[in-house]
């Protein structure tokens, strides 16, 4: 009976830890990595970036917020392909942004703007 217990935690343990290795949720990356300039409430005043709730789908500079003339120009619309360019270098995709936070782990971009994604 017991080595069919360690046997299931073993299988447990085995199952559980890919999740885990994944790392952390875009929601927690969001709060790590975004929200020093960003929030997602809608609504708010902006602070030293815009409000990103309603993000995904919305043309770029579209919001009341104070824009480089650099976003204002660069003709995007935040879909998850442009937003995964823009994290990587936000500078390359439209040089002259304010933005200068990258985010250059794959899996870290992606799991944030699946997050923004959710934020409607």
């Amino acid at each position: 009976m017991k080595v069919v217990s360690v046997v299931s935690a073993i299988i447990l343990f085995g199952v559980a830890m890919p999740a885990q290795a994944q790392g952390p949720a875009g929601e927690t990356l969001f709060k790590q990595r975004c929200a020093m300039c960003h929030q997602v409430k809608g609504g708010t005043t902006p602070g030293v970036g815009p409000d990103l709730k309603g993000l995904v789908g919305r043309p770029a500079a579209s919001t009341g917020f104070a824009y480089s003339p650099a976003l204002k120009k660069s003709g995007l619309k935040w879909d998850q392909k442009t937003l995964d360019t823009f994290l990587t270098a936000p500078g390359k995709l439209a040089p002259g942004t304010r933005m200068v936070v990258s985010v250059p782990d794959a899996q870290q971009r992606s799991a944030i703007i699946a997050y923004l994604a959710k934020q409607k």
